[in-house]
């Protein structure tokens, strides 16, 4: 049987989606530039995405009262029934628990340093004793990252540069976010994380009938070289500073941290902030690839 493209068919669809795709295409270039950075092909983007056709098709494009089937992932995805069958067969290819690693990581900074009781007459985050029953290190992991080891915890934030031991052996907070210094897997992970909650949040304001959420920057075309780096220190702390007060507010109504916390549900909520900076998109200037 000759297999004849969903586009052929539906010549409007494939009108329609010429300004999706123009835009997906300049979410993707920043990606690229990763992708080649790291020496990873073509090939590897290819096939994750693939996969993730299927996954999501067969996840989030059921219909109503009705179990999803193989042809109907392969007609959504464009994809031959045996690829499907071979894709569905195979591992998934994300990391839950890099996500959960850094979730808890980022929870015990933020505890570190919004609790009073682990700061000093200043307002400032101690340096904690490892063990104790109160005021150390051992019963902060404890509070903001559940059933963690102490360990465990130390480890990763010692790995990552965001603590250091002093020379009598108290754990000092060295930053006041989880942002690994050194390993790019581990910033990668933060990549995937953070910019799947932006694309999200796209995803949902597409939808005309759905209540918008809030998506905002602030952007000038033409600010001088010499304004850049007072602008950029300038936002991080501004960011920082509203991020830990409305972590703040979200630390008295999560369950994890406060199990009295009525209501129904469980719900992720959040917001991000985040600083960028290029070229001037006219300054571009496209060119060729020559034969070697």
């Amino acid at each position: 049987m000759t297999r004849v493209h969903i586009w052929a068919i539906l010549p409007n669809m494939k009108r329609s989606v010429q300004p999706i795709l123009a835009a997906v295409t300049v979410l993707l270039r920043p990606l690229v530039g990763i992708l080649l950075r790291h020496g990873i092909p073509c090939d590897a983007l290819c096939s994750v995405a693939r996969h993730l056709y299927v996954r999501v098709a067969t996840e989030e494009f059921t219909l109503p009262g009705r179990k999803q089937t193989m042809s109907r992932v392969s007609i959504l995805t464009g994809l031959p029934r045996k690829e499907v069958r071979r894709i569905m067969a195979t591992t998934d290819v994300q990391s839950p628990e890099a996500t959960d690693r850094y979730n808890r990581a980022a929870r015990v900074i933020a505890g570190w340093v919004r609790d009073k009781e682990f700061h000093d007459q200043g307002g400032n985050p101690l340096a904690l004793p490892i063990e104790g029953q109160k005021g150390s290190f051992g019963s902060l992991v404890h509070r903001y990252s559940g059933d963690l080891p102490v360990r465990a915890m130390l480890d990763e934030l010692l790995r990552v540069g965001a603590a250091r031991k002093t020379r009598d052996g108290r754990i000092r907070l060295h930053a006041r976010s989880y942002v690994p210094q050194q390993s790019a897997t581990d910033k990668l992970q933060i990549l995937g994380a953070d910019t799947a909650d932006l694309i999200t949040t796209i995803a949902h304001n597409l939808d005309a009938e759905a209540i918008p959420r809030y998506q905002r920057k602030v952007m000038y075309d033409n600010v001088p070289v010499e304004a850049v780096e007072e602008f950029q220190r300038l936002s991080a702390d501004q960011a920082q500073a509203l991020l830990e007060h409305l972590d703040g507010w979200l630390s008295q109504r999560d369950r994890d941290v406060n199990p009295a916390v009525r209501g129904t549900g469980r719900k992720r909520v959040g917001v991000g902030v985040y600083y960028f900076e290029d070229e001037d998109p006219t300054s571009h200037q496209q060119s060729n690839p020559q034969d070697a």
